[in-house]
């Protein structure tokens, strides 16, 4: 699988064929301005809640695309409601079996409101397996113990994590939280793009490192082979 990072929460994956994007906030991130929004063509766009540093770009990139937003029942009715007719609602504990594979929402602790401040529904993560991989998206999180129940039914090759601290956990709990899900090989996310999460990044690496887990923090634009 291969990852490309596009700076906040937004990565891309390819899985069999289909490129998926992740919350898209990039036009309002200033350390993403070389990262061509046109260019960006995804079958599907997952977003994990409304809040605009996760949304900001999903309008525009599921027109020029045709992608299908996939989020919970009032996300994608927001976007709906704007004109987007493809859209896949889903809720907590649920799962879908797309045509790259399936997807489960699962609980994560956080705020949700969409940019016009309308209510959001609750924020989630995603687990997505198929064949080939089986990663976990936590979104925007607190630490919960809710995690050790994602053990129980998936085996991760791989964790997406945010370790900014401040709106979410930081870098230590990040290290529990590769303990409950039992995944030693984390992406950092949501993390440097405001004053608020900046992070020392020789630091943060060192942690993971000492408590034998792998911590990845890709430039804007660079991409991973999982």
């Amino acid at each position: 699988m291969k990852l490309t990072y596009y700076g906040h929460s937004c990565f891309s994956v390819n899985l069999k064929g289909k490129e998926i994007l992740f919350d898209p906030f990039i036009s309002g991130n200033e350390l993403a301005s070389d990262v061509d929004i046109a260019s960006l063509k995804p079958d599907y766009i997952l977003l994990s809640h409304g809040h605009s540093d996760h949304t900001a770009d999903a309008e525009q990139i599921a027109k020029q695309s045709g992608a299908t937003i996939v989020s919970n029942f009032e996300v994608v009715s927001w976007f709906g409601n704007k004109g987007l007719e493809k859209v896949h609602p889903m809720n907590h504990g649920g799962s879908w079996k797309f045509d790259f594979g399936t997807v489960k929402y699962v609980n994560a602790v956080h705020s949700s409101s969409m940019p016009d401040g309308s209510y959001g529904g609750n924020p989630g993560g995603f687990i997505i397996s198929n064949d080939e991989i089986t990663f976990y998206f936590a979104g925007d999180t607190a630490l919960t113990l809710d995690m050790q129940l994602i053990p129980r039914f998936h085996k991760l090759d791989l964790a997406i994590l945010p370790i900014g601290d401040n709106f979410t956990m930081n870098v230590d709990e990040a290290i529990v939280a590769s303990d409950f899900i039992e995944c030693n090989k984390v992406v950092g996310v949501h993390y440097d793009t405001f004053g608020y999460i900046k992070i020392d990044h020789e630091a943060s690496i060192e942690k993971f490192a000492n408590a034998s887990k792998e911590l990845f923090l890709p430039k804007i634009g660079e991409s991973l082979d999982f």
